[in-house]
């Protein structure tokens, strides 16, 4: 198998990781029909390829916005290192198109208030606030 490509089944180890990352290799296995160690020497192969770059634990926010940040001036640096002090940032893009950053936050509305007064110093922004999750799964 080429160093680059993913078959069927690691495509669906993939798919289980995302749904449920604290299955065991063996747990794995019996839903892809292979062994545990043949599920784990395909998960270290994705890892090694940086396909798999992180395990991790998705937590329940009862607010969640995308905010769009277009900037003023082109302090990037500056700003990048503003958005670390707030906790509430759970991502955080540079992107190209209308906007300079697109965050992914979940603010209080009073933690909002606050952000977006020490924001518009940087420029302008857009938010839309999550109202609903929609599980495409």
């Amino acid at each position: 198998m080429s160093q680059n490509i993913m078959d069927q089944i690691d495509k669906e180890i993939l798919k289980i990781l995302h749904m449920d990352s604290r299955l065991s290799h063996k747990e794995i296995g019996d839903k892809v029909h292979r062994t545990g160690q043949a599920v784990g020497n395909r998960v270290t192969r994705l890892i090694e390829q940086n396909i798999i770059q992180k395990y991790t634990i998705e937590t329940h926010n009862e607010h969640t916005q995308f905010i769009r940040i277009m900037m003023k001036e082109p302090n990037f640096n500056a700003f990048e290192t503003f958005i670390t002090q707030f906790y509430a940032i759970h991502e955080c893009y540079k992107v190209a198109g209308s906007a300079c950053y697109t965050l992914i936050a979940h603010f209080n509305p009073e933690e909002l208030h606050q952000f977006i007064e020490k924001i518009s110093i940087w420029g302008t922004y857009s938010i839309d606030h999550v109202i609903r999750k929609i599980d495409p799964k």
